[in-house]
Protein backbone atom coordinates (compact mmCIF):
# COMPACT_ATOMS: atom_id res chain seq x y z
CA UNK A 1 0.00 0.00 0.00
CA UNK A 2 1.83 3.42 -0.72
CA UNK A 3 2.29 5.41 2.36
CA UNK A 4 0.54 8.65 2.80
CA UNK A 5 0.44 11.20 5.83
CA UNK A 6 -1.90 10.01 8.57
CA UNK A 7 -2.38 12.74 10.60
CA UNK A 8 -3.67 11.89 14.18
CA UNK A 9 -7.20 13.22 13.59
CA UNK A 10 -7.92 10.64 10.76
CA UNK A 11 -9.53 8.51 13.60
CA UNK A 12 -11.02 12.32 14.64
CA UNK A 13 -9.36 14.48 17.77
CA UNK A 14 -11.55 13.53 20.73
CA UNK A 15 -13.13 15.65 23.90
CA UNK A 16 -9.57 15.01 25.31
CA UNK A 17 -6.53 15.89 22.74
CA UNK A 18 -3.43 14.42 23.65
CA UNK A 19 -0.28 17.35 23.64
CA UNK A 20 2.39 16.39 22.10
CA UNK A 21 5.48 16.46 23.34
CA UNK A 22 9.54 15.96 22.15
CA UNK A 23 12.41 14.92 24.33
CA UNK A 24 15.31 17.41 24.48
CA UNK A 25 18.83 16.72 22.84
CA UNK A 26 22.25 17.85 23.93
CA UNK A 27 25.13 18.58 22.07
CA UNK A 28 28.41 16.94 22.19
CA UNK A 29 31.77 19.23 23.47
CA UNK A 30 32.64 19.48 20.03
CA UNK A 31 28.43 20.75 19.40
CA UNK A 32 28.15 17.84 17.35
CA UNK A 33 23.94 17.31 17.93
CA UNK A 34 23.39 13.95 19.68
CA UNK A 35 20.34 12.59 17.72
CA UNK A 36 17.80 11.64 20.51
CA UNK A 37 13.94 9.85 19.30
CA UNK A 38 11.41 12.92 18.70
CA UNK A 39 7.51 12.47 20.09
CA UNK A 40 4.99 14.64 18.81
CA UNK A 41 1.39 14.23 19.37
CA UNK A 42 1.43 12.27 15.79
CA UNK A 43 3.42 9.57 17.84
CA UNK A 44 0.81 9.02 20.24
CA UNK A 45 -2.19 7.30 19.20
CA UNK A 46 -5.32 8.60 19.45
CA UNK A 47 -6.78 8.51 22.26
CA UNK A 48 -9.31 5.45 22.62
CA UNK A 49 -12.68 7.69 23.74
CA UNK A 50 -12.20 10.10 20.47
CA UNK A 51 -12.65 6.62 18.24
CA UNK A 52 -16.10 7.95 16.94
CA UNK A 53 -15.97 7.46 13.61
CA UNK A 54 -19.57 7.86 13.40
CA UNK A 55 -19.90 11.22 16.01
CA UNK A 56 -18.45 14.47 14.88
CA UNK A 57 -15.23 15.69 15.45
CA UNK A 58 -15.56 16.82 19.08
CA UNK A 59 -14.95 21.00 19.21
CA UNK A 60 -13.49 21.08 22.17
CA UNK A 61 -10.91 19.46 25.11
CA UNK A 62 -13.20 20.46 28.48
CA UNK A 63 -10.33 19.59 30.30
CA UNK A 64 -7.81 21.63 28.62
CA UNK A 65 -4.38 20.94 27.89
CA UNK A 66 -1.21 20.97 30.40
CA UNK A 67 1.63 23.55 30.09
CA UNK A 68 4.33 22.53 27.80
CA UNK A 69 8.03 22.88 29.47
CA UNK A 70 10.92 23.56 26.95
CA UNK A 71 14.35 22.81 26.88
CA UNK A 72 17.09 24.93 29.18
CA UNK A 73 18.95 27.59 27.37
CA UNK A 74 22.35 26.62 25.54
CA UNK A 75 21.18 23.28 25.03
CA UNK A 76 22.24 23.62 21.74
CA UNK A 77 18.87 23.84 20.27
CA UNK A 78 17.43 27.20 21.24
CA UNK A 79 15.31 29.19 23.77
CA UNK A 80 12.19 27.49 21.65
CA UNK A 81 12.10 24.18 22.04
CA UNK A 82 9.84 21.25 21.57
CA UNK A 83 7.93 20.70 24.56
CA UNK A 84 8.54 17.69 27.37
CA UNK A 85 6.67 14.51 27.93
CA UNK A 86 2.91 15.16 28.32
CA UNK A 87 2.90 12.19 31.01
CA UNK A 88 5.72 14.08 33.01
CA UNK A 89 5.76 16.60 36.22
CA UNK A 90 4.68 16.41 39.46
CA UNK A 91 2.13 15.03 41.08
CA UNK A 92 -0.39 17.38 40.87
CA UNK A 93 0.31 18.60 37.75
CA UNK A 94 0.62 15.36 35.17
CA UNK A 95 -2.13 14.26 33.58
CA UNK A 96 -2.03 10.49 35.21
CA UNK A 97 -1.81 9.58 38.25
CA UNK A 98 0.88 7.05 37.92
CA UNK A 99 3.04 8.99 35.41
CA UNK A 100 5.10 7.96 32.89
CA UNK A 101 6.17 4.41 34.41
CA UNK A 102 9.82 5.19 34.43
CA UNK A 103 9.73 6.84 30.73
CA UNK A 104 7.70 3.49 29.56
CA UNK A 105 4.52 5.24 28.36
CA UNK A 106 7.03 7.24 26.05
CA UNK A 107 8.89 4.05 25.06
CA UNK A 108 5.50 2.76 23.87
CA UNK A 109 4.32 5.90 22.13
CA UNK A 110 7.16 6.17 20.11
CA UNK A 111 5.60 2.57 19.04
CA UNK A 112 2.58 3.69 18.41
CA UNK A 113 0.92 2.09 21.93
CA UNK A 114 -1.31 3.72 24.30
CA UNK A 115 -2.57 2.06 27.13
CA UNK A 116 -5.62 3.99 29.26
CA UNK A 117 -6.78 2.61 32.52
CA UNK A 118 -9.80 4.90 35.01
CA UNK A 119 -11.82 4.24 37.72
CA UNK A 120 -14.80 6.22 38.10
CA UNK A 121 -16.90 5.33 41.48
CA UNK A 122 -20.23 6.39 42.26
CA UNK A 123 -22.51 7.41 45.67
CA UNK A 124 -26.10 8.08 44.46
CA UNK A 125 -28.94 8.20 45.56
CA UNK A 126 -32.88 8.77 45.52
CA UNK A 127 -33.09 12.09 48.57
CA UNK A 128 -37.02 12.28 47.98
CA UNK A 129 -39.76 11.24 45.71
CA UNK A 130 -39.13 7.92 43.93
CA UNK A 131 -40.39 5.05 44.90
CA UNK A 132 -37.31 4.08 46.91
CA UNK A 133 -35.58 6.66 49.19
CA UNK A 134 -31.87 5.53 49.87
CA UNK A 135 -28.14 5.57 48.74
CA UNK A 136 -25.67 3.19 46.88
CA UNK A 137 -22.22 2.99 46.26
CA UNK A 138 -21.23 1.09 42.98
CA UNK A 139 -18.04 1.68 40.20
CA UNK A 140 -16.52 0.84 37.58
CA UNK A 141 -13.19 0.55 35.44
CA UNK A 142 -11.99 1.38 31.76
CA UNK A 143 -9.58 -0.20 29.83
CA UNK A 144 -8.17 1.71 26.25
CA UNK A 145 -5.37 0.09 24.37
CA UNK A 146 -4.46 2.04 21.35
CA UNK A 147 -2.26 0.77 18.55
CA UNK A 148 -1.44 2.85 15.23
CA UNK A 149 -0.34 0.09 13.13
CA UNK A 150 2.19 1.56 11.09
CA UNK A 151 4.24 3.05 14.07
CA UNK A 152 3.93 -0.82 15.78
CA UNK A 153 5.49 -2.40 12.24
CA UNK A 154 2.46 -2.90 11.09
CA UNK A 155 0.91 -1.28 8.14
CA UNK A 156 -0.05 2.34 6.76
CA UNK A 157 -3.06 3.39 8.11
CA UNK A 158 -4.08 0.60 10.18
CA UNK A 159 -5.33 1.13 13.74
CA UNK A 160 -6.25 -1.07 16.71
CA UNK A 161 -8.78 -0.25 19.85
CA UNK A 162 -10.07 -2.57 22.50
CA UNK A 163 -12.06 -1.25 25.59
CA UNK A 164 -12.06 -3.91 28.56
CA UNK A 165 -15.21 -3.09 31.43
CA UNK A 166 -15.18 -3.50 35.04
CA UNK A 167 -18.49 -2.81 37.27
CA UNK A 168 -19.36 -3.40 40.81
CA UNK A 169 -21.88 -2.26 43.46
CA UNK A 170 -25.32 -1.27 43.58
CA UNK A 171 -27.44 1.67 41.56
CA UNK A 172 -30.92 3.46 42.18
CA UNK A 173 -31.84 2.84 38.47
CA UNK A 174 -34.69 0.90 39.58
CA UNK A 175 -35.20 3.46 42.78
CA UNK A 176 -36.59 6.54 40.70
CA UNK A 177 -39.81 5.04 39.44
CA UNK A 178 -38.12 6.74 35.79
CA UNK A 179 -37.59 3.73 33.07
CA UNK A 180 -34.61 5.98 31.93
CA UNK A 181 -31.65 4.60 34.24
CA UNK A 182 -30.40 7.84 36.19
CA UNK A 183 -26.95 5.71 36.14
CA UNK A 184 -26.24 5.08 32.62
CA UNK A 185 -22.45 4.12 33.19
CA UNK A 186 -23.37 1.14 35.63
CA UNK A 187 -25.45 -0.62 32.69
CA UNK A 188 -22.33 -2.11 31.58
CA UNK A 189 -21.22 -4.63 30.55
CA UNK A 190 -24.36 -5.49 32.49
CA UNK A 191 -26.55 -3.74 34.45
CA UNK A 192 -25.93 -5.98 37.96
CA UNK A 193 -22.99 -8.25 39.65
CA UNK A 194 -19.25 -7.60 39.77
CA UNK A 195 -18.49 -8.47 36.07
CA UNK A 196 -15.30 -7.59 33.93
CA UNK A 197 -15.84 -8.16 29.61
CA UNK A 198 -14.25 -7.10 27.31
CA UNK A 199 -16.49 -5.03 25.01
CA UNK A 200 -14.51 -3.75 22.26
CA UNK A 201 -12.40 -4.94 19.55
CA UNK A 202 -12.04 -2.54 16.49
CA UNK A 203 -10.04 -2.79 13.60
CA UNK A 204 -10.01 -0.13 11.38
CA UNK A 205 -7.94 0.65 7.85
CA UNK A 206 -7.56 3.99 6.45
CA UNK A 207 -7.19 4.17 2.91
CA UNK A 208 -7.12 7.68 2.29
CA UNK A 209 -7.62 10.49 4.56
CA UNK A 210 -11.11 10.71 3.13
CA UNK A 211 -12.28 7.14 3.69
CA UNK A 212 -11.45 4.29 6.24
CA UNK A 213 -13.05 0.98 6.64
CA UNK A 214 -13.80 -0.64 10.08
CA UNK A 215 -14.76 -3.91 11.62
CA UNK A 216 -14.75 -6.05 14.65
CA UNK A 217 -16.51 -6.17 17.96
CA UNK A 218 -17.83 -2.62 17.92
CA UNK A 219 -18.95 -0.71 21.32
CA UNK A 220 -21.89 1.42 20.02
CA UNK A 221 -21.35 4.03 23.49
CA UNK A 222 -17.90 4.81 22.48
CA UNK A 223 -19.18 4.97 18.51
CA UNK A 224 -22.04 7.06 19.04
CA UNK A 225 -20.98 10.45 21.01
CA UNK A 226 -21.85 14.07 20.59
CA UNK A 227 -20.25 16.93 21.60
CA UNK A 228 -20.82 18.84 25.21
CA UNK A 229 -23.33 15.87 25.74
CA UNK A 230 -21.63 12.26 25.62
CA UNK A 231 -19.32 10.96 28.46
CA UNK A 232 -20.48 7.23 28.82
CA UNK A 233 -22.14 8.83 32.48
CA UNK A 234 -17.90 9.06 33.59
CA UNK A 235 -17.02 12.84 32.30
CA UNK A 236 -20.66 14.46 31.49
CA UNK A 237 -23.98 13.71 31.51
CA UNK A 238 -25.12 10.58 34.38
CA UNK A 239 -28.72 10.07 32.94
CA UNK A 240 -29.66 7.77 29.86
CA UNK A 241 -31.55 10.61 28.19
CA UNK A 242 -29.14 12.75 27.93
CA UNK A 243 -26.12 10.55 26.62
CA UNK A 244 -27.29 8.67 23.81
CA UNK A 245 -30.21 9.15 20.89
CA UNK A 246 -32.32 6.39 23.00
CA UNK A 247 -34.94 5.96 20.04
CA UNK A 248 -31.88 3.92 18.83
CA UNK A 249 -32.34 1.47 21.91
CA UNK A 250 -33.86 -1.46 20.42
CA UNK A 251 -31.77 -1.56 16.90
CA UNK A 252 -28.48 -0.44 18.24
CA UNK A 253 -27.28 -3.07 20.64
CA UNK A 254 -24.45 -2.18 22.93
CA UNK A 255 -21.47 -4.18 21.79
CA UNK A 256 -21.87 -6.30 18.95
CA UNK A 257 -19.97 -8.19 15.73
CA UNK A 258 -19.90 -5.51 12.69
CA UNK A 259 -18.75 -3.65 10.36
CA UNK A 260 -18.88 -0.50 7.91
CA UNK A 261 -16.84 2.42 6.11
CA UNK A 262 -16.58 6.50 6.90
CA UNK A 263 -16.58 9.11 4.33
CA UNK A 264 -14.49 11.82 5.79
CA UNK A 265 -13.81 15.49 4.35
CA UNK A 266 -11.28 17.89 5.77
CA UNK A 267 -10.87 14.90 8.01
CA UNK A 268 -13.96 15.40 9.61
CA UNK A 269 -16.71 12.22 8.87
CA UNK A 270 -19.67 13.32 6.51
CA UNK A 271 -20.82 10.35 6.27
CA UNK A 272 -21.05 6.88 7.85
CA UNK A 273 -22.55 3.38 7.23
CA UNK A 274 -22.60 -0.02 9.70
CA UNK A 275 -24.08 -3.26 9.41
CA UNK A 276 -24.30 -4.89 13.06
CA UNK A 277 -25.23 -8.02 14.48
CA UNK A 278 -28.64 -7.62 16.47
CA UNK A 279 -27.59 -9.85 19.50
CA UNK A 280 -25.59 -7.54 22.20
CA UNK A 281 -22.55 -10.10 22.93
CA UNK A 282 -20.94 -7.68 25.73
CA UNK A 283 -19.32 -10.90 27.87
CA UNK A 284 -19.15 -13.13 24.98
CA UNK A 285 -16.93 -13.42 21.93
CA UNK A 286 -20.39 -12.96 19.71
CA UNK A 287 -19.78 -15.80 16.83
CA UNK A 288 -22.28 -18.39 18.82
CA UNK A 289 -24.93 -15.90 17.74
CA UNK A 290 -23.60 -14.70 14.82
CA UNK A 291 -26.41 -12.75 12.47
CA UNK A 292 -29.09 -15.65 14.11
CA UNK A 293 -31.46 -12.98 14.47
CA UNK A 294 -31.09 -10.79 11.76
CA UNK A 295 -28.88 -7.62 11.46
CA UNK A 296 -29.37 -4.09 11.97
CA UNK A 297 -28.32 -1.43 8.99
CA UNK A 298 -27.13 1.90 11.01
CA UNK A 299 -26.20 5.17 8.96
CA UNK A 300 -25.44 8.50 9.77
CA UNK A 301 -24.89 11.86 7.40
CA UNK A 302 -22.81 14.94 9.12
CA UNK A 303 -21.93 18.51 8.48
CA UNK A 304 -19.57 20.62 10.49
CA UNK A 305 -21.21 24.13 9.83
CA UNK A 306 -20.02 27.53 11.67
CA UNK A 307 -22.13 29.97 13.39
CA UNK A 308 -20.72 33.65 13.59
CA UNK A 309 -17.43 32.30 13.16
CA UNK A 310 -18.13 29.49 15.85
CA UNK A 311 -17.80 25.63 15.08
CA UNK A 312 -20.62 23.55 15.07
CA UNK A 313 -22.29 20.45 13.77
CA UNK A 314 -26.06 19.24 12.11
CA UNK A 315 -26.38 15.54 11.61
CA UNK A 316 -28.94 12.88 10.63
CA UNK A 317 -29.51 9.43 10.99
CA UNK A 318 -31.42 6.37 11.11
CA UNK A 319 -31.30 2.41 11.57
CA UNK A 320 -33.49 -0.62 10.51
CA UNK A 321 -33.33 -4.09 11.73
CA UNK A 322 -34.98 -6.90 9.90
CA UNK A 323 -34.73 -8.92 14.25
CA UNK A 324 -37.14 -9.92 15.70
CA UNK A 325 -38.14 -8.17 19.10
CA UNK A 326 -40.81 -8.96 22.14
CA UNK A 327 -42.77 -5.12 22.50
CA UNK A 328 -41.14 -5.10 26.24
CA UNK A 329 -37.82 -6.80 26.19
CA UNK A 330 -35.40 -5.18 27.40
CA UNK A 331 -33.05 -3.26 25.75
CA UNK A 332 -29.03 -2.72 26.96
CA UNK A 333 -30.05 1.13 27.49
CA UNK A 334 -33.36 0.53 29.65
CA UNK A 335 -35.52 -2.32 30.51
CA UNK A 336 -39.32 -0.85 29.79
CA UNK A 337 -40.51 -3.39 32.12
CA UNK A 338 -39.00 -2.08 35.55
CA UNK A 339 -40.79 -2.49 38.29
CA UNK A 340 -43.69 -4.08 36.17
CA UNK A 341 -45.42 -7.57 36.20
CA UNK A 342 -42.98 -9.45 33.89
CA UNK A 343 -46.04 -8.90 31.15
CA UNK A 344 -44.92 -10.91 27.77
CA UNK A 345 -46.04 -10.09 23.87
CA UNK A 346 -45.90 -11.86 20.86
CA UNK A 347 -42.75 -11.50 18.61
CA UNK A 348 -42.50 -8.49 15.77
CA UNK A 349 -40.21 -8.81 12.82
CA UNK A 350 -38.36 -5.49 11.93
CA UNK A 351 -37.99 -2.14 14.21
CA UNK A 352 -36.90 1.53 12.68
CA UNK A 353 -35.81 4.73 14.18
CA UNK A 354 -34.29 7.92 12.64
CA UNK A 355 -32.93 11.17 14.67
CA UNK A 356 -31.52 14.30 14.13
CA UNK A 357 -28.78 15.45 16.17
CA UNK A 358 -26.95 19.05 16.82
CA UNK A 359 -24.23 20.90 18.45
CA UNK A 360 -23.03 24.64 18.29
CA UNK A 361 -20.04 26.59 20.39
CA UNK A 362 -21.04 29.71 22.11
CA UNK A 363 -17.92 30.43 23.29
CA UNK A 364 -14.21 29.21 22.73
CA UNK A 365 -10.97 29.92 24.64
CA UNK A 366 -9.27 32.33 22.38
CA UNK A 367 -6.02 31.07 24.31
CA UNK A 368 -6.77 27.63 23.94
CA UNK A 369 -9.07 26.60 21.14
CA UNK A 370 -9.70 22.90 22.86
CA UNK A 371 -11.59 24.89 25.46
CA UNK A 372 -15.10 25.55 24.71
CA UNK A 373 -19.02 25.56 25.97
CA UNK A 374 -22.14 25.63 23.99
CA UNK A 375 -25.40 23.68 23.48
CA UNK A 376 -26.45 20.44 22.10
CA UNK A 377 -29.72 18.79 21.64
CA UNK A 378 -31.13 15.49 19.41
CA UNK A 379 -34.66 14.22 18.42
CA UNK A 380 -35.81 11.54 17.42
CA UNK A 381 -38.40 8.91 16.50
CA UNK A 382 -39.00 4.98 16.20
CA UNK A 383 -41.70 2.29 15.29
CA UNK A 384 -44.85 2.07 17.80
CA UNK A 385 -43.49 -1.24 18.88
CA UNK A 386 -41.74 -3.07 18.94
CA UNK A 387 -39.84 0.04 19.84
CA UNK A 388 -40.57 1.02 23.38
CA UNK A 389 -39.84 4.43 22.90
CA UNK A 390 -42.06 6.16 20.22
CA UNK A 391 -40.09 10.06 20.07
CA UNK A 392 -37.66 11.79 22.63
CA UNK A 393 -35.90 14.81 22.81
CA UNK A 394 -33.01 16.32 24.94
CA UNK A 395 -31.59 19.71 24.52
CA UNK A 396 -28.79 21.21 27.31
CA UNK A 397 -25.29 23.43 27.25
CA UNK A 398 -22.69 22.41 28.56
CA UNK A 399 -18.88 21.93 28.20
CA UNK A 400 -15.38 23.63 29.12
CA UNK A 401 -16.15 25.64 32.77
CA UNK A 402 -16.22 29.56 31.49
CA UNK A 403 -14.09 29.98 34.78
CA UNK A 404 -10.85 31.13 33.37
CA UNK A 405 -9.16 30.35 36.70
CA UNK A 406 -10.62 26.69 36.39
CA UNK A 407 -9.14 25.38 32.92
CA UNK A 408 -9.92 21.76 34.28
CA UNK A 409 -13.42 21.79 35.30
CA UNK A 410 -16.47 21.03 33.07
CA UNK A 411 -20.04 21.50 33.10
CA UNK A 412 -23.48 20.34 32.07
CA UNK A 413 -27.35 21.39 32.55
CA UNK A 414 -29.47 19.16 30.62
CA UNK A 415 -32.88 18.34 30.01
CA UNK A 416 -34.75 15.40 28.06
CA UNK A 417 -38.20 13.94 27.01
CA UNK A 418 -39.00 9.97 26.75
CA UNK A 419 -42.22 9.48 24.64
CA UNK A 420 -43.27 5.74 25.70
CA UNK A 421 -44.75 3.53 22.75
CA UNK A 422 -48.75 2.03 22.99
CA UNK A 423 -47.14 -1.04 24.02
CA UNK A 424 -45.60 0.33 27.19
CA UNK A 425 -48.30 2.60 28.03
CA UNK A 426 -50.90 -0.91 27.85
CA UNK A 427 -48.26 -2.71 29.27
CA UNK A 428 -51.11 -3.46 32.46
CA UNK A 429 -53.87 -1.11 31.98
CA UNK A 430 -55.74 -2.95 34.69
CA UNK A 431 -52.82 -3.11 37.03
CA UNK A 432 -50.40 -0.29 36.59
CA UNK A 433 -50.04 3.18 34.84
CA UNK A 434 -47.13 4.25 32.26
CA UNK A 435 -46.62 7.59 31.64
CA UNK A 436 -43.26 9.39 29.95
CA UNK A 437 -40.37 10.12 31.65
CA UNK A 438 -38.79 13.73 31.67
CA UNK A 439 -36.28 15.03 33.81
CA UNK A 440 -33.50 17.86 34.24
CA UNK A 441 -30.04 16.91 35.05
CA UNK A 442 -26.66 19.22 36.10
CA UNK A 443 -23.42 18.32 37.45
CA UNK A 444 -19.98 20.24 37.43
CA UNK A 445 -17.01 18.56 36.97
CA UNK A 446 -14.13 19.38 39.02
CA UNK A 447 -10.59 19.10 37.92
CA UNK A 448 -8.64 18.49 41.41
CA UNK A 449 -5.68 17.63 39.37
CA UNK A 450 -5.48 16.45 35.83
CA UNK A 451 -6.09 12.88 36.87
CA UNK A 452 -8.69 13.36 39.68
CA UNK A 453 -11.88 14.56 38.74
CA UNK A 454 -14.89 15.38 41.66
CA UNK A 455 -18.12 15.63 40.19
CA UNK A 456 -21.26 16.57 41.81
CA UNK A 457 -24.54 15.86 40.13
CA UNK A 458 -28.35 16.93 40.61
CA UNK A 459 -31.48 15.54 38.41
CA UNK A 460 -35.02 15.92 39.12
CA UNK A 461 -37.03 13.34 37.61
CA UNK A 462 -40.57 13.28 36.66
CA UNK A 463 -41.27 9.26 36.65
CA UNK A 464 -43.40 7.59 33.74
CA UNK A 465 -44.76 4.96 36.28
CA UNK A 466 -47.33 4.83 38.74
CA UNK A 467 -47.11 3.85 42.89
CA UNK A 468 -50.08 1.84 43.10
CA UNK A 469 -52.69 -0.08 41.12
CA UNK A 470 -55.46 1.48 39.83
CA UNK A 471 -58.66 2.56 40.44
CA UNK A 472 -56.68 4.32 43.29
CA UNK A 473 -53.35 4.82 41.45
CA UNK A 474 -51.48 8.09 41.87
CA UNK A 475 -47.97 8.90 40.56
CA UNK A 476 -45.02 8.53 42.06
CA UNK A 477 -43.38 11.69 43.38
CA UNK A 478 -40.76 13.46 41.46
CA UNK A 479 -37.66 12.24 42.50
CA UNK A 480 -34.69 14.10 43.44
CA UNK A 481 -31.33 12.39 43.13
CA UNK A 482 -28.30 13.55 43.95
CA UNK A 483 -25.19 11.83 43.48
CA UNK A 484 -21.31 12.24 43.70
CA UNK A 485 -19.13 10.74 40.82
CA UNK A 486 -15.09 10.23 41.92
CA UNK A 487 -12.93 9.55 38.47
CA UNK A 488 -9.26 8.72 38.68
CA UNK A 489 -7.02 8.27 35.67
CA UNK A 490 -4.01 6.12 35.93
Amino acid sequence: MPRFPLPKSLLLASLMLTPGFSLCSTVASAQEEIPVPVIDAADIPTSPLADELFAPAPIADPLGSPAFTTCPPGSGLGSELPPASPFAGSLFERPKLTGNWLGLRDGLALNGIALDVSSTNFYQGVASGGINESFEYAGRGDYYLNVDGQKAGLWAGSFITLHGESRWGETINSNTGAIMPANVGMLFPKPQGTVTALTGVKFTQALSENFAVFGGKLNMFDELKQPYASGRGVDSFMNAGLTFPITLARTIPYSTLGAGFAVMENLQPVFTFVVLDTNTTSTTTGFETFFDNGATLLAMANRPVELFGLPGHQGIGGSYSTGQYNDLSPTPWYDPNTGGFGVSTGLTRGSWSIFYLADQALWVDQNNPQRSWGLFGNAGMADNGPSAIRWSTYVGLGGSSPLVSRPLDSFGLGYFYVGYSDPVHNLAPRLMNVGNDQGVEMFYNIGVTPWFHLTPDLQVLDPARSRTLPPNARDIDTALVLGLRAKIDF
